[in-house]
């Protein structure tokens, strides 16, 4: 069968179930013993190793596989969570999603796996992973975890009782036969065969006479006494056919008596929310209908977005004839289409936009690791994972936030024992917050570590030349907290594999700005840190404020504005050699556009009044002055292409109603 066609779905769907596993192996290392997250990697491993089997990945279909197994003896309390399992599941997974991404660039999906396997054979036989000296390959150590549901009366335990001070061993034989074994009944004849030859049987689950009549699944348990050891019982037991998994372990009076405790404690918890449940209206459920969605390859939504952007283009030209030809059939029906071609431009965006989500998944896993490495205790809070933003954004926030999440941990959080000393909890925390304010996404990234010591970053920053002695002097905090986003700053003394080498952070910088965002940092020492990214919504078509300087038009994203204004030239002051305005109490610096794009001078008339538009950059203000004010836009943003990537506060260009081009100015470059 040619699968070739199934290859993006299979990749698409891979990484869904790589996810899941993730997240809920994350979950299942805080609380070992909730089946929830049990049941959602095993669906998730069985899901995924049809999938490989069926698309000829055989080394992908192996590992699941035995995965698959592992979380079985898992769920039927067969075997026990402990931490060498839980990082060896981890490693396996990595090993999973390192051979979808081979095969998603064009690759066959092979690994060796040879050692891979021999570890997890020794997981789903009860091994523990950090025992090499054991001798024995099957038999489930001592902490194998009871089944509650074995339910002895008083003669059955006393046979075990006294078989236990008479030399017998107590063993519990766990049975699982082949999807495909077509006689249940006879197998379980020779497996009781087998066991009577060597013992006797004191229980059985489900009941022999329902084993007999094949009334089970696949699986069943089985209490005997033998004077054999199970390895040799095993071996006998091996030769049975049809048979997918055997396993034996010790079995004892008092883990019978504990799972009744745990059972009975239970119970009692679950009687009051029943008797509650009995007395109160039934509750209604309101069914969802299930949500239709169908998978769109992101070139197609770009192609879309490109015709979209031209039909922006000739939307303006339309209004502009419109108002030039002030015929008012025309207007009207200029008017309607910009109306709907507005609803449509609001669903294609909609459609681009992907929850964050998509990349904060992947930083719980990678701060467990970091934080092992680095002998520290790490918690991570996520809030607002559901916000939305455009997909060109998030392929690109990536990167950064792994840089800031690297640095809270190995700057922020302090060793446990220092913690202490302080007054903390051991274990330290950061939140990655995600949230909607206007026409942007803020992105917060919080730990409760040691803070930002302003002195040493000052030190550091003079003797590196980023400031000079007299610049030191007027900065603000947030100023100085800013400095380590510098190029070639570090506070480290020693290089590590984490920091140290002084880049990272200034690559942050350039990124989030590369995208239109800002990045803004605020600290406490001994408290924490926090560090704010501002990032636009999408890329490609904006809102804008249309400014005149001279003959030539430029368009200010108004998502930097904070509003405009017309002074008095006397309302001008000269200070520092600078020339600022006082503004609601705020000394705002203004910056002279005419002078900075070099205008033509054009000989105008002398005016008592200027137009300024403040805009924003994190805390900072500063006032563009202008000539005229024309008006708001929406406008497509265009790339000045690879010859003009490097023109001072110019972030691209758009085409106006008439024709005419005008420059998109970067706004964050003019605030000083």
């Amino acid at each position: 069968m040619d699968t070739s066609q199934y290859i993006g779905i299979f990749i698409d769907e891979s990484t869904e179930h790589l996810d899941t596993l993730y997240e809920q192996l994350l979950e299942l290392e805080k609380n070992p013993t909730e089946k929830q997250y049990i049941e959602e990697i095993f669906r998730a491993a069985h899901t995924l190793k049809g999938m490989s089997a069926t698309m000829g990945f055989e080394d992908l279909a192996k590992l699941t596989h035995k995965l698959e197994n592992i979380f079985d003896g898992i769920r039927y309390d067969r075997l026990t969570v402990y931490t060498e399992m839980m990082d060896f599941l981890f490693t396996t997974v990595d090993a999973l999603n390192e051979m979808v991404e081979d095969v998603s660039n064009g690759g066959d999906g092979t690994k060796d796996v040879t050692e891979m396997m021999a570890q997890l054979d020794k997981l789903e036989k009860g091994e523990r992973l950090s025992d090499e000296s054991s001798g024995t390959t099957n038999v489930v150590n001592a902490e194998v975890v009871e089944d509650t549901n074995i339910q002895l009366d008083e003669f059955q335990l006393t046979i075990l009782q006294e078989s236990k001070d008479k030399g017998f061993h107590n063993y519990e034989l766990y049975v699982r036969l082949r999807e495909d074994c077509l006689l249940k009944g006879a197998r379980v004849f020779m497996i009781f065969e087998i066991l009577e030859k060597s013992g006797e049987i004191i229980y059985s689950n489900p009941p022999a006479n329902e084993l007999e009549e094949e009334n089970f699944d696949l699986e069943f348990r089985v209490i005997f006494v033998s004077k054999e050891v199970a390895t040799e019982l095993e071996d006998k037991l091996k030769k049975v056919s049809e048979v997918d998994e055997i396993m034996i372990t010790n079995f004892t009076i008092e883990q019978l008596e504990a799972g009744a405790k745990e059972k009975q404690i239970s119970v009692e918890k679950e009687e009051q929310p029943k008797a509650e449940k009995q007395s109160g209206k039934p509750k209604q459920q309101n069914k969802q209908a299930p949500a239709k969605t169908i998978r769109v390859n992101i070139d197609r939504l770009d192609v879309l977005m490109n015709l979209f952007e031209e039909l922006v283009i000739d939307r303006g030209r339309l209004e502009q004839i419109s108002l030039d030809l002030k015929n008012n059939e025309l207007q009207e029906t200029v008017e309607r289409m910009s109306r709907v071609s507005s609803d449509l431009q609001n669903i294609i965006l909609t459609m681009r936009m992907v929850p964050i989500d998509t990349v904060f998944n992947r930083f719980p896993r990678m701060i467990r690791q970091l934080a092992r490495d680095l002998n520290k205790e790490v918690s991570i809070e996520i809030i607002g994972a559901e916000t939305e933003l455009d997909r060109t954004v998030i392929d690109e926030i990536g990167d950064p936030l792994v840089h800031l999440i690297r640095n809270a941990i190995d700057h922020g959080i302090e060793m446990p024992e220092e913690r202490e000393r302080k007054g903390k909890d051991r274990e330290g925390k950061i939140t990655l917050k995600a949230y909607h304010s206007g026409n942007h996404v803020f992105v917060e990234i919080v730990d409760n570590g040691a803070g930002i010591n302003k002195q040493k970053v000052l030190q550091k920053a003079l003797e590196k030349g980023v400031v000079s002695p007299q610049e030191a002097e007027s900065l603000t905090d947030q100023q100085i907290y800013e400095l380590i986003l510098a190029s070639g700053f570090s506070t480290n003394e020693e290089i590590s594999d984490v920091s140290g080498r002084g880049v990272g952070l200034d690559v942050v910088k350039t990124t989030i700005e590369s995208l239109g965002g800002a990045i803004s940092i605020d600290a406490e020492e001994g408290i924490g840190s926090v560090f704010t990214i501002q990032l636009p919504l999408t890329l490609s078509i904006i809102s804008v404020l249309l400014v005149e300087v001279g003959k030539e038009k430029y368009a200010i994203p108004l998502s930097s504005i904070i509003e405009t204004a017309i002074l008095k030239k006397s309302d001008i002051y000269d200070a520092h050699h600078n020339k600022v305005i006082d503004f609601r109490g705020n000394v705002i610096p203004l910056t002279f556009l005419e002078n900075v794009f070099q205008v033509p001078n054009e000989e105008q008339e002398e005016s008592d009044y200027v137009s300024i538009v403040i805009i924003r950059k994190g805390n900072k203000l500063t006032g563009l002055v202008v000539d005229t004010f024309i008006g708001q836009q929406e406008v497509v943003l265009k790339s000045l292409g690879d010859y003009l990537t490097s023109v001072y506060a110019i972030s691209g260009a758009t085409i106006l109603g008439n024709g005419e081009v005008a420059l998109i100015i970067d706004s964050n470059a003019l605030v000083k």
